[in-house]
């Protein structure tokens, strides 16, 4: 009996011990790492810049629009170098750069603020300026790599880590989601606290050396995790085009009678492979010239052939809204007579309304499928926004259509006004817009007559509706994300999930631009419409593509649709 028990014991510690050095604990944790340094940096890079620059958002504004800017351009060319490169020396490069980059920004942010009035007198303020400058350019490489490693670890090592069961692999996204969640909240609250009790200066330091300690512990799990999975050894690549042509080459036939005139026929084919060289010089240099050009081209047309074209158009299309917790909906709440302490609340309660839209992708793909997931999860996201619509028309709303949110446009476009950051996460972070300053300083609706409460009904329902659709918004994210990860060929993940970056931050950035337009409160309203209406868009353009891939069966949950899309996709290469 008591022999029976110890080799109970023992059985459980083992399988302890085995999970906790399994590849896929070795990737959460390295994720947890990672997203913990990323989250500290994005939050704490924008309050740096606004505290350099007299506390302007002119330099964080700057910064928000390079790295849209240079991910919108940039996504399918970093995508194709993930696929054109081995797994360990893409993950391990992009790694190195993104944390050797934050940390080289964290050193010159230190100096420039111990020596920030000497720099200022130096050469009439250009070394300031030059530092400004090399800190952005800097911060703005280590998004990219930041960008490449998302795509190499959350895109294909996690494919492969999980292998054929596809089960695990959602299980694996879901994680991964919830990881994200936590630490979205967990380290500005951190790196918050550090700054606020000790200094600006205290704060770069520590971001700097958490990078670097970081750094070497996420290398040493990438290693493990190589070395525990042995499929990512092997990368599957595409043929190139010129090593096809040159297997096409004629070879002439020794035997043939052509023996007339050799020495003549020597010299001319003499000249003309020294023709042939120096033309092919020329075509080599500009082809890699031209390369990065026919890369961004071949991505998006790549994208665009996708058989889950639709299902990334319809995520890439939730991004057009301002039903998120980002500054434009904090500042919203502010002129409505929110506190700060509520919107914390909120801002959690929020987190954990994305931690159960994981938890309902986990069980609703077992039930009904991945597909089907994603169609319910538009159904349930699409059903809670409707309480934001009829907050637009409830006691308190500021919705005036006899104000023009345009007016004034020409003034505030002289006006040198800042922008806030853009998150590279999209949804739910700070995002490039003068809009805060202008909801908080134009507001019609704040009193300071004591005793006069405004109506809170429709900030109530507006809150509710955007807390409530994050179940769905997290649940259709994970369910695109692994339709990406499973219909995409192994040859491709990198530069679909590059162009699928683009196309985000694309829709992302209308978003700024339509609340740039319309910023004063009374516009707010119609704002939330509009996104309530890309956000049904989005959810009709996934809808196309459910219903291409199971038709009617898409309404019942009595067959996989895996099996299905593979189908279908066998059928149209047989077509093809």
């Amino acid at each position: 009996m008591a022999r029976s028990r110890a080799t109970k014991s023992e059985g459980c510690c083992g399988s302890f011990v085995s999970y906790f050095t399994s590849a896929k604990f070795l990737m959460y944790l390295g994720h947890s790492l990672s997203t913990w340094g990323d989250r500290m940096w994005h939050f704490a890079v924008s309050l740096f810049l606004v505290e350099l620059y007299g506390n302007s958002l002119l330099l964080t504004a700057v910064y928000g629009l390079v790295v849209a800017g240079s991910v919108l351009l940039l996504g399918a060319i970093i995508g194709d170098w993930v696929d054109k490169n081995p797994r360990l020396k893409v993950a391990q490069t992009s790694l190195v750069v993104q944390n050797v980059s934050v940390i080289i920004c964290g050193i010159i942010l230190m100096v420039v603020f111990l020596y920030k009035t000497e720099l200022l007198s130096m050469y009439q303020g250009w070394l300031l300026t030059l530092c400004y400058i090399l800190v952005i350019t800097i911060a703005n490489i280590a998004n990219l790599a930041s960008t490449a490693t998302a795509i190499t670890i959350q895109r294909d090592w996690i494919v492969v880590v999980a292998g054929e069961d596809r089960s695990k692999l959602a299980d694996m996204n879901a994680t991964v989601r919830r990881i994200d969640q936590l630490t979205n909240i967990l380290a500005p609250l951190a790196v918050g606290q550090i700054m606020t009790f000790g200094s600006p200066v205290l704060g770069c330091g520590f971001i700097a050396g958490w990078n670097l300690v970081s750094m070497c512990i996420e290398y040493l799990l990438l290693w493990n995790v190589y070395q525990k999975t042995p499929a990512l050894a092997f990368k599957s690549c595409k043929k190139d085009e010129q090593e096809l042509k040159q297997l096409n080459i004629k070879v002439v036939d020794a035997n043939s009678n052509n023996n007339e005139k050799p020495a003549e026929d020597v010299q001319l084919m003499g000249e003309k492979s020294v023709a042939t060289a120096e033309t092919s010089k020329k075509s080599m240099c500009s082809e890699k010239i031209t390369e990065p050009f026919r890369t961004f081209r071949d991505g998006w047309v790549a994208y665009y052939n996708q058989s889950v074209f639709w299902a990334g158009m319809g995520l890439a299309f939730l991004y057009m809204t301002v039903l998120g917790f980002d500054c434009i909906t904090t500042g919203y709440a502010y002129t409505q007579g929110l506190s700060g302490s509520v919107l914390s609340i909120l801002m959690g309660a929020s987190a954990i309304s994305g931690i159960m839209g994981t938890v309902a992708f986990t069980w609703f793909r077992k039930k009904c499928g991945l597909i089907r997931t994603g169609f319910i999860s538009g159904v349930a996201q699409v059903s809670s926004l409707v309480l934001c619509v009829v907050s637009v028309f409830m006691p308190g709303s500021p919705l005036d259509l006899t104000v023009s949110p345009f007016q004034d446009i020409g003034t505030r476009f002289l006006e040198v006004e800042p922008l806030p950051t853009l998150s590279p996460d999209g949804v739910s972070q700070e995002v490039l817009t003068t809009s805060l300053q202008n909801l908080l300083n134009n507001s019609s609706l704040t009193t300071d007559e004591p005793g006069v409460s405004m109506p809170l009904t429709s900030v109530s329902l507006l809150f509710a509706g955007v807390i409530a659709a994050r179940i769905g918004l997290w649940s259709f994210d994970l369910t695109v994300t692994q339709l990406l990860q499973e219909n995409v060929i192994e040859s491709e993940r990198g530069i679909i999930n590059g162009v699928q970056n683009s196309m985000n931050y694309l829709l992302d950035l209308m978003h700024f631009i339509m609340v740039i337009l319309g910023p004063n409160p009374e516009a707010f309203g119609l704002l939330v419409l509009i996104s309530v209406s890309f956000v049904a868009m989005g959810h009709m353009m996934f809808f196309r593509f459910a219903y291409k891939n199971l038709g009617m069966q898409l309404f019942s949950c009595s067959s996989s649709d895996l099996k299905t899309v593979a189908s279908n996709a066998q059928h149209e290469d047989s077509a093809v």
